[in-house]
């Protein structure tokens, strides 16, 4: 793949910050609604590790089916991005995304992905480069 078709870091942060509006939607339908019905009816809530597997398995399926599946998410496609292998530029294949993800969770919350993407020669991720993965910018 040419370095020409390489997303630019502007554009992807951009992408980032849409990803975030999503990911608030899923979480007040998805997460929040459904634990505040479960606990109002068992007057229970369950424990924080149970929360946040549930948490992590919700945005997982969310992230992995929509890489897996067409490559991008809604907000990639509305800023007309796409994952890819970075070796083949084949989508990406199942356990690939479960690494990218997985290492999201780690990358992004201590700030080495965008800290690697400044001294990364083609600006990727650090979850990019340790999955093997690349984002691309797509034709008009």
């Amino acid at each position: 793949m040419r370095a020409a078709n390489y997303a630019p870091l502007g554009r992807r942060l951009g992408s980032l910050l849409y990803e975030m509006l999503v990911v608030l939607a899923l979480g007040i339908f998805l997460f929040v609604l459904p634990v505040a019905i479960l606990s109002g009816l068992t007057q229970h809530t369950p424990g924080p590790a149970l929360l946040w597997f549930y948490l992590f398995s919700l945005l997982g399926t969310y992230f992995i089916w929509c890489w897996v599946r067409a490559g991008q998410t809604l907000a990639m496609k509305t800023w007309r991005l796409r994952l890819v292998d970075a070796q083949s530029g084949l989508p990406l294949r199942p356990l690939q995304a479960f690494v990218r993800y997985g290492m999201g969770w780690i990358c992004w919350p201590t700030g080495l992905a965008l800290l690697w993407s400044f001294i990364d020669p083609d600006q990727q991720f650090l979850h990019d480069r340790i999955a093997g993965s690349r984002i691309v910018l797509l034709a008009k």
